[in-house]
């Protein structure tokens, strides 16, 4: 008898295939064999892709079941419904055939995080990038290959995309490596930089002229797709219609509190209440000197409360976003979780710029108001994103530590949750315009989930979703229009209010399971250290064979 291959080889030689398919995403991963290279988007390399999953997928299921350990047989399928999630998205989505943006998307990273992470000298990754820009107009010419039959507002959001990397690419990407003094390397990047800025101007009036005026596909996933979507990425096994009414739920729950906070501050309508503290409590320290603060007195608050560990090692900077990237609001670059050594993260925020005018200053500093800066803060940095990639540094197990596999309800969900759990642990009482921002930013995030699950299993329009932004989590026109567009291509930006609702069910579920051993600190440390599992995968490890439903 053939003895079984063991899980651990199959997942080394999986992310290994991966990566190499996935440069971009090896960077952000922490592996960088694959830094010089960019995704490949020939028709020929997508059959290959298909054909090499649909193999890994058999040779995963080849894999016997009583060679495993308890902890295996729990990743097992997890992993297995990772490769299935990559087929349905090459197979049945096809982003790739359907949406310009994909491709200025991964160009965009791809340099960026040559550019951000100082992993190697500056010479060296400049070098990188300059290999990625060769391939630059192959990528562009994949585009031009694929993309056919777009929905109108694919073609909108890509130019949108591929508007800002050539900025970057121009104006920017130069700045990235101003201290490299190799000419001869500044020569070739710069001969490199003007063929990828000719495919990009190239393929961008081919958008406009050629393919926007016939551009009307529809962008909708539809139910099955989206709920298989969600079932493979996300673990999550409920009928969208019953999501649907789990968010209409909560948006009724925070909208009643959001109007109880608001009447603390003065009567009126809580609508103009929230607009006048925005407009009254702008930075005055600006920006970037605000957060700084902000976050040494979160990490206070979490050590006293004993909340959850915060790991060893070099503390978060919290600095202006460098000019090669200051087209961001605000942005966590954290080294990846297999990183050979650890190196600082960043925690970038655009500040105002002297040039702008003082109309544009001040609109800037109420836009990142103290109280909605305490939710991106808590959100990003302590005890967000930052604390939780701390932690997975030392994860053990690779499957549930690379972020090529992880479920973004868990990232996106944990960091959501933190900004709920800080506040109920008391953080700020005795200020309620900190619980107020709290809880415009959550409404935003209610209404993703109902606006997503209706645009594509229902028949929502684009205009519909902008006034239900507006009606229902308070934003204004111009930031509920990008949020209800963001929703026809980025559909599982419904994982930050169902991450933070199976974050809290499961919360409540291992207190009760523990009783009184339980400790909010143990539930947090335990939960980090099993890495960016699904939350079926998480309720298992914590909870024994018998876990129940994720979310309710």
């Amino acid at each position: 008898m053939i003895a079984s291959e063991p899980l651990h080889h199959f997942v080394d030689d999986y992310l290994s295939y991966s990566y190499e398919t996935n440069p971009t995403a090896a960077t952000f991963d922490g592996v960088h064999q694959y830094d010089d290279l960019l995704e490949d988007f020939s028709r020929s390399a997508i059959d290959a892709q298909i054909q090499s999953l649909a193999g890994m997928a058999r040779r995963l299921a080849s894999i016997a079941t009583d060679s495993l350990t308890a902890i295996e047989k729990i990743e097992r399928p997890m992993v297995a419904a990772h490769i299935q999630g990559r087929l349905h998205d090459l197979e049945k989505l096809r982003f790739w055939e359907r949406n310009p943006q994909v491709y200025g998307e991964i160009l965009g990273a791809s340099l960026a995080a040559q550019a951000l992470f100082d992993y190697a000298p500056a010479a060296e990754r400049a070098r990188r990038v300059l290999s990625k820009l060769r391939q630059a107009p192959r990528l562009i010419q994949a585009a031009r290959d694929n993309v056919k039959d777009p929905p109108g507002i694919f073609v909108k959001s890509g130019l949108e995309t591929l508007r800002g990397t050539l900025r970057f690419i121009e104006t920017d990407l130069p700045r990235a490596f101003s201290d490299v003094d190799d000419m001869s390397l500044l020569g070739d990047l710069a001969d490199a930089q003007t063929e990828a800025i000719g495919a990009l101007k190239g393929y961008m009036a081919y958008l406009e002229t050629d393919l926007a005026p016939k551009a009307r596909a529809s962008f909708r996933l539809g139910a099955d797709r989206f709920a298989t979507k969600l079932r493979f990425e996300e673990g999550l096994e409920i009928p969208l219609a019953r999501l649907l009414d789990i968010g209409l739920r909560e948006l009724s729950t925070v909208q009643e509190e959001f109007r109880r906070v608001a009447g603390k501050l003065g009567p009126g309508d809580p609508i103009e209440t929230w607009r006048r503290v925005k407009a009254e409590r702008a930075p005055v320290d600006g920006v970037v000197n605000t957060a700084r603060a902000q976050i040494e007195r979160l990490a206070q608050f979490i050590e006293r409360r004993d909340l959850v560990s915060l790991p060893a090692g070099e503390p978060v900077v919290v600095a202006p976003t460098p000019d090669f990237f200051r087209w961001t609001f605000a942005s966590m670059w954290t080294p990846g979780p297999f990183e050979a050594r650890p190196s600082r993260a960043y925690y970038y925020l655009t500040d105002v710029d002297q040039s702008w005018s003082a109309d544009r200053k001040q609109d800037h500093l109420r836009d990142l108001n103290e109280p909605t800066l305490w939710s991106i803060s808590m959100h990003e940095a302590c005890p967000g994103h930052f604390v939780h990639f701390q932690h997975l540094r030392h994860v053990e197990s690779k499957a549930r530590k690379s972020l090529m596999m992880a479920s973004a309800s868990m990232i996106e969900g944990w960091a959501h949750y933190c900004e709920h759990m800080i506040v109920e642990a008391g953080f700020e009482k005795q200020d309620p315009t900190i619980r107020l921002g709290q809880l415009a930013e959550s409404l935003i995030r209610i209404a993703r989930l109902i606006v997503a699950i209706r645009l594509h299993a229902e028949d929502l329009s684009v205009e519909q979703g902008v006034r239900f932004f507006k009606d229902e989590a308070f934003l204004e026109e111009g930031t509920a229009r990008r949020e209800a567009e963001r929703g026809t291509f980025d559909p599982t930006y419904v994982v930050y209010t169902a991450g933070k609702l199976m974050l809290l069910k499961l919360r409540e579920d291992y207190k009760a399971l523990m009783g009184a051993k339980y400790s909010l600190k143990t539930f947090h440390d335990t939960l980090l250290q099993n890495g960016v599992a699904t939350f079926p995968v998480h309720r298992q490890l914590m909870l024994g064979d018998n876990p129940g439903p994720a979310i309710e």
